[in-house]
Formats: C-alpha cells, sequence, structure tokens
C-alpha cells in the first residue's frame, strides 16, 4: 500500500449521530421527555446535569447494555459520499476512539463493525485508538475540538465537522457530507496513484445488499 491518498474519517459526530442515541438513554435514566435534553453547543453534556463521572457511567452503559453503538442513526448523505469517494481511488479509514470504555472492548468492536456493514459504509481499514495523530493520513474529518487541534498541531489536514461546539476552528470545514465529498474529492485529485474502487460491486450505497442477494 504506497502512493493512495488516505482519508480518515471519526464515526461518533461526523457518520454517526451520537447525540440522538446518548440521549435516548439518558433520557430514560433520567425519566425526561428526550426533547428536553438538547444538542451540545459546548463539548461534552454538563448542560444535561451530566459529569464527568456520570458521563462514564451512562456511556458504559448505552454501549454494553443498550447495544447503542449498533443502534446509533447515520449521518445523511455519509454512505454514499464515501462511496462515491471509494469509486475515485480515496483509501477510507475510519479512526475512532470508542474503545475507552473498560470490559466493553468485544461489544463495542462487534457493534461499530455490524453498525458499519448495516449502513453500507465502505472502508478499507479501521483504528481504535485515541491518538490519532499517530494513525496515518493524507486528510482527517472530524468534531471533537481536541481531537482537531491534536491533528492540526501535528501538521495534519483536517476537516472540521461542523458542529455547535467546534466553531472557533477556522480553515477546512463541511457542514454536509455533500460538501466534505467536495472537499477530498479536490483534495485527493492532486494525488496520482489511487486505488480501484472496492472490487465486484456496482454504484450505489446499497450495492453490497444487491450484491449479497445476487441482483448486482
Amino acid at each position: 500500500m504506497s502512493g493512495e491518498f488516505v482519508f480518515g474519517v471519526d464515526l461518533d459526530g461526523v457518520c454517526a449521530d451520537y447525540h440522538l442515541g446518548f440521549r435516548d438513554v439518558v433520557a430514560t435514566e433520567l425519566g425526561v421527555d428526550p426533547e428536553s435534553l438538547s444538542r451540545p453547543t459546548e463539548w461534552g453534556y454538563e448542560h444535561w446535569g451530566i459529569e464527568a463521572d456520570d458521563f462514564s457511567r451512562l456511556h458504559k452503559l448505552a454501549v454494553t447494555e443498550k447495544r447503542m453503538l449498533r443502534n446509533l442513526p447515520v449521518m445523511d448523505g455519509c454512505p454514499d459520499a464515501l462511496w462515491r469517494l471509494s469509486d475515485l481511488g480515496v483509501w477510507i479509514r475510519i479512526i475512532t476512539h470508542r474503545l475507552y470504555v473498560n470490559w466493553g472492548h468485544a461489544v463495542t468492536v462487534s457493534d461499530t463493525v455490524e453498525w458499519l456493514d448495516e449502513h453500507r459504509i465502505p472502508y478499507r481499514d479501521i483504528c481504535f485508538l485515541g491518538d490519532k495523530p499517530q494513525v496515518g493520513a493524507d486528510a482527517y474529518i472530524d468534531d471533537a475540538p481536541h481531537n482537531i487541534d491534536a491533528l492540526r498541531r501535528a501538521g495534519h489536514t483536517v476537516i472540521v465537522f461542523d458542529q455547535p461546539y467546534n466553531r472557533e476552528f477556522e480553515g477546512l470545514r463541511a457542514a454536509s457530507w455533500w460538501e466534505v465529498e467536495e472537499i477530498i474529492s479536490d483534495l485527493a485529485a492532486r494525488t496520482a496513484a489511487r486505488q480501484p474502487q472496492l472490487p465486484g460491486l456496482d454504484a450505489g450505497a446499497d450495492r453490497l445488499n444487491r450484491f449479497q442477494s445476487g441482483q448486482s
């Protein structure tokens, strides 16, 4: 593997709507209307009255018992945009820091992979770690302020996936997956060597369904 354009893709808050999944778990635990729990405008969930220890407990509950990661809503346009980028020869590398729940790694990994398969999201490899600058990629997309800052300090090209809690960052920013696709297409066009699309599959994000059912 050499010369390809590698796109490092975050999951929560970028491909998957973590907020909606976590909100439903928290609302049940607190006995409140989910609609009363607004989207965060700052990083974290202190505006819900949840401190760090409470978040860790509720997140662990959501992941290991409620199997939240298997059922998160997918961001609009994400699968098709990633398929089109893959067809252009972009190497999709999923990079996620989901293994911070002790004793829940098996559930986290299996539910993450099942979610990716269910939503037909193409990827060449997947990395579970928090130190994202250590993962090689030509460009990254992330929503978390600490990740954006760390990656840019390390000299990497980072697209900020627009969220209310990351508006302080200037530079490349995308408010939708259509904008992400446009930015990465332009960056990848400057790279001569690219990987061919995933073999044996035709066009569209539902191509895996058709391929598996013999309809492709």
